[in-house]
């Protein structure tokens, strides 16, 4: 080796891949490939050429190419990733081929025609966090072309990149067409470092796409894939993300990579629905979420009436493509039959809709779909459960009309769900919490829900309710450890704001009143008409001695709800603790608000 000698020179150096390449090819495999080729001939290629480039390699999806410029690499990306979206202005969602970019300068190492160091890795890490149709640029490059293009820059700050010993600061090229530079006096965007993987296997289940003609069939896929998350959550040896967090992506062009970092799993599960008649078409696939690589892809044909068997059998099938190691055992407590009438089922999925609309009208909506999925089959204690459920959303939120009569109704579903399923752990979640917050039982609703968890630990709203019965009873420590649980396993939780509240009232009993303040803070940028979050607010910032805004927060909840009082406190909250009754007192005096 003494004799050679290592040819080195700088380099611009972009490294380009298709976002979501396996879940194309698991699609249409002979159809992505053509079209990726097509795509390559017109537009990728005679760009790379005309700008003054050299592809070094190719590798499937991916792409490695050299230029002797900066600029002519960030206008050569610029010019691939128009096209491509000119390209796909008239193409399904589902279908389109979207590249992502990095871009670095640094030194290379040449052999044999091929490029190699730290160069190169910078590019292709960058371009393993880019998102689709994205272009991501080291701080290097960005030095190189400002003031050279007329296009604005999003600055990311430091990126933790595989295998980089030091963050690499990094910017954003908005590409999008007819883009501004007053765009760049945008504020930076803030890009949300990956979560740590779990200790077991970790598994996010995304939205399935309604592929049926009837856009009202949506909330049958969602309901299809709900179940599988609570099939999956039961087995205690995977880390299961709920459904309220993956649902965030309904609807949106996902790169698997990033919901995995946004995410903290190691696998996504992804699929389609397709209902026709009296048949329906599942089709479904586990890629690994670091790699973007396709594990397991299958699609399951069945009639109607055998729905909860083709639930079974896809359950099955993704836990065993996760794990050969898991016991059958697992497998088993995976295959759990709701009900046996899929037109109760049909109803319950609808209910559950409006359940999640979070306002007066939708509760009252779903109640009354719950009751007709009862009437069809009264022994799904589900339905029940969920139907007790509903009275706690509605003093939550203030809609209670009358409480007492509200306590009745509530006890008699909770003791008709228990009776149905006591070992059901979203049963025992919907009736614990009923015990604990509206029947004020509040010890034999902690019980439950601690069952609950015991059965389902990845049951992210078990996780929650049981960190408020703790504050109830006082046990704020222990209320911390699941509330954290809960907002770890549902990271982009739309219903985040009741954990939120609940952190904010915790750490406030615990007198760490800047922590409570942040909480509740939180809680109300997520849900801004839930009171209890505002109340959280104003006790907090009363205790820490910024009355005046604690003042002014009091004025404007009023304005909201003007028949609260402080005399409400017990009757309103079960706290086990006279002091958390007086102390919330003292603080609601403080802020002004009416005895």
């Amino acid at each position: 080796m003494t004799g050679e000698r290592v040819q080195r020179r700088l380099a611009a150096v972009l490294a380009a891949d298709v976002a979501g390449y396996s879940r194309l090819m698991g699609t249409n495999e002979e159809g992505t490939l053509a079209r990726l080729k097509a795509v390559r001939k017109a537009l990728v290629d005679p760009a790379i050429a005309s700008h003054r480039g050299r592809i070094v390699k190719t590798t499937g999806d991916g792409m490695l190419a050299e230029f002797a410029s900066a600029v002519d690499a960030t206008r050569c990306a610029l010019a691939i990733q128009r096209g491509m979206a000119e390209r796909n202005s008239d193409v399904p969602q589902e279908l389109r081929i979207e590249f992502r970019i990095g871009i670095h300068v640094g030194d290379i190492i040449i052999d044999d025609n091929d490029i190699f160091g730290d160069g190169v890795n910078i590019a292709a890490r960058l371009e393993g966090i880019a998102g689709p149709g994205g272009i991501y640029i080291s701080d290097d490059t960005q030095r190189q072309v400002r003031g050279k293009i007329d296009i604005p820059f999003d600055d990311l700050g430091p990126q933790s990149l595989k295998n980089i010993a030091e963050p690499m600061r990094t910017w954003r090229l908005q590409v999008e067409a007819g883009a501004s530079v007053e765009a760049s006096t945008r504020p930076p965007v803030k890009v949300a470092q990956p979560l740590a993987l779990p200790d077991k296997p970790s598994i996010a289940v995304l939205p399935f796409q309604n592929m049926s003609v009837d856009p009202e069939q949506d909330y049958f896929a969602d309901g299809m894939v709900e179940d599988i998350i609570t099939g999956l959550s039961r087995s205690k040896l995977l880390f299961v993300i709920a459904r309220n967090s993956t649902f965030t992506y309904k609807g949106k062009a996902v790169d698997i990579r990033q919901v995995g970092r946004e995410l903290g799993v190691h696998y996504v599960l992804e699929g389609s629905v397709r209902k026709s008649g009296k048949r329906i078409r599942m089709t479904a696939q586990l890629i690994d979420a670091l790699t973007d690589a396709l594990i397991w892809a299958d699609k399951f044909d069945s009639d109607l009436e055998d729905i909860f068997d083709l639930q079974d059998r896809l359950t099955g099938s993704i836990i065993g493509a996760i794990s050969p190691h898991l016991e059958h055992a697992e497998i088993e407590r995976a295959q759990r039959k709701p009900t046996e009438s899929l037109r109760a089922y049909d109803y319950y999925l609808r209910a559950q809709f409006s359940l999640y609309q979070f306002n007066r009208a939708g509760n009252v909506e779903a109640m009354r779909l719950t009751k007709i999925a009862i009437s069809l089959d009264s022994s799904y204690a589900l339905a029940h459960a969920m139907a007790a459920n509903l009275f706690g959303q509605r003093k939550a939120f203030g809609w209670a009309e009358d409480a007492a009569q509200d306590r009745i109704e509530a006890r008699q579903f909770a003791e008709r769900a228990l009776q149905l399923d006591k070992d059901h752990p979203l049963v025992l979640a919907y009736v614990g919490q009923q015990y604990s917050y509206v029947l004020e039982e509040v010890e034999k609703g902690v019980a439950m829900l601690a069952r609950a968890v015991s059965l389902d630990p990845n049951l992210a709203m078990a996780r929650n309710w049981c960190g408020w019965g703790n504050i109830y009873l006082g046990n704020i420590d222990t209320a911390i450890e699941h509330i954290s649980a809960s907002l770890r396993l549902s990271p982009r939780d739309p219903r985040s704001f009741l954990p939120l509240t609940a952190m904010s009232f915790a750490h406030f009993f615990a007198d760490r009143y800047e922590d409570a303040i942040s909480w509740a803070t939180r809680a109300i940028e997520s849900q801004g008409n839930f009171p209890g979050a505002h109340r959280a607010l104003i006790a907090s910032l009363a205790m820490n001695g910024r009355v005046a805004e604690a003042r002014q927060v009091c004025a404007e909840y009023l304005k909201a709800d003007p028949t609260y009082r402080i005399s409400q406190i017990p009757k309103m909250t079960p706290y086990r603790l006279t002091e958390y009754v007086g102390k919330l007192g003292q603080a609601y005096r403080l802020a002004g608000l009416p005895e």
